[in-house]
């Protein structure tokens, strides 16, 4: 089995996150992509973070239950770190071949995660675009120490299960953040 690994707040889920999911299910040739609904991300503050039911309710509802799933799996595993829940789900599923995938932001920040170089080391990742992120994330630290190990896009297909690896999936963007929908809805409130 490939599975794809969509790891985020969700804080709320929305058509942005369900169109890249789509692109890596395509483009990778996944079985399956998990949104890894984080019981709390150590790099974003805890105030204005919806509780993790919400959170969790709003990636289902962006799911379609069979290609596309929703968990909180990371509560459940009682991790906070990615690298210590990918520790845990390489031990956990050794035939299953994961990916990450991630957006250009998050390639970008991915300096800042707890052992990032022992991520890269695990698993294999690919980035899709964000709109204002890409030039920034692909000269930035972790894309210029990755440069060796990086794929070109038609190779994408062979990252499930590769490490290290990671490719760049040039690809259409949509420009939906959850930090957008928040303010929407707060300016609706007043």
């Amino acid at each position: 089995m490939r599975i794809g690994l969509l790891g985020g707040s969700f804080n709320p889920a929305h058509d942005g996150h369900r169109h890249v999911a789509a692109l890596a299910l395509k483009r990778l040739r996944l079985d399956q992509v998990w949104l890894l609904v984080s019981p709390g991300n150590p790099l974003k503050p805890a105030a204005g973070m919806a509780p993790l039911d919400r959170r969790l309710a709003s990636a289902r509802a962006i799911a379609d239950g069979r290609r596309t799933l929703a968990t909180g799996l990371e509560a459940a595993l009682r991790t906070r770190f990615t690298v210590d829940t990918l520790r845990l789900l390489l031990r956990r599923f050794p035939n299953v071949r994961f990916v990450w995938v991630m957006g250009a932001d998050n390639l970008e920040q991915l300096p800042r995660w707890r052992r990032w170089t022992d991520i890269v080391r695990r698993l294999s990742f690919a980035v899709l675009p964000r709109p204002t992120y890409n030039h920034r994330a692909l000269a930035g630290q972790a894309a210029r120490r990755l440069r060796p190990v990086r794929r070109m896009a038609r190779e994408a297909p062979l990252l499930p299960g590769l490490a290290p690896g990671w490719v760049f999936l040039p690809a259409p963007q949509n420009a939906l953040s959850a930090t957008a929908l928040r303010a929407t809805r707060e300016g609706s409130v007043s």
